[in-house]
């Protein structure tokens, strides 16, 4: 299992107690297969193992009970993209508002840039001022984002995507691996509002989409 995302209005960026913005969870998952198709199928796998489990979940106990999996597109590999990294050394640190009157102090570690279907886009990538002094944390980096599906196909507050710190000028960005807030689950929850500076025009046809509860 790869993430259990956003802490619950006690820490800064994500909204599950105890959880620092995204954490890593379900270690003991055993990857069978590798290669890009393998590694996104266990990307799925391990975030629907967290979703089952009422220590990690953020659905409601009325959803979580009959929960068989959340829906996710079909794996595309061409959406995981190779981006130029332009590192923004001088950016100020900034507090980026959440679904509820808490913020969060980040900053902009850089700017992604890269092609879509033949289409220059680009994303900045953040890092959280607090977050970056935990251990373990210190180099993991933010990037919410919106584009075309939102409201339809995908949840309408965007989706996030998990990143390191890369040891070159470039980095991977794996749209396959973009999941929502908790904040599209749960309403107890504060989740970050992507900034309008990182809506993309194109529809992202990859990662998860949006979240439909059986009816009660």
């Amino acid at each position: 299992m790869r993430y259990a995302y956003l802490i619950c209005l006690l820490f800064f960026l994500s909204c599950k107690p105890e959880k620092k913005y995204h954490d890593e969870v379900g270690t003991n998952a055993v990857a069978v297969q590798t290669g890009p198709i393998a590694d996104i199928i266990n990307f799925q796998t391990s975030l629907n193992e967290e979703f089952k489990n009422p220590e990690t979940s953020p659905l409601p106990d009325r959803y979580r009970k009959d929960f068989l999996g959340l829906d996710f597109f079909v794996p595309d590999t061409s959406l995981a993209v190779v981006a130029k990294l332009e590192l923004t050394p001088d950016a100020l640190p900034f507090l980026m508002p959440t679904t509820t009157d808490r913020k969060s102090e980040e900053v902009v570690f850089g700017i992604a840039h890269f092609s879509l279907n033949g289409r220059a886009c680009k994303l900045e990538i953040y890092q959280n001022r607090e977050l970056m002094l935990q251990e373990g944390y210190e180099d993991y980096l933010f990037l919410p984002f919106t584009d075309a599906t939102n409201g339809e196909q995908t949840y309408a507050g965007g989706r996030y995507i998990d990143l390191r710190i890369p040891k070159s000028d470039s980095i991977t960005i794996d749209f396959n691996k973009a999941y929502n807030p908790y904040c599209a689950y749960n309403k107890k929850y504060s989740c970050p509002i992507v900034p309008s500076v990182n809506a993309l025009d194109v529809p992202i046809l990859a990662g998860v989409k949006a979240f439909k509860p059986m009816p009660d």
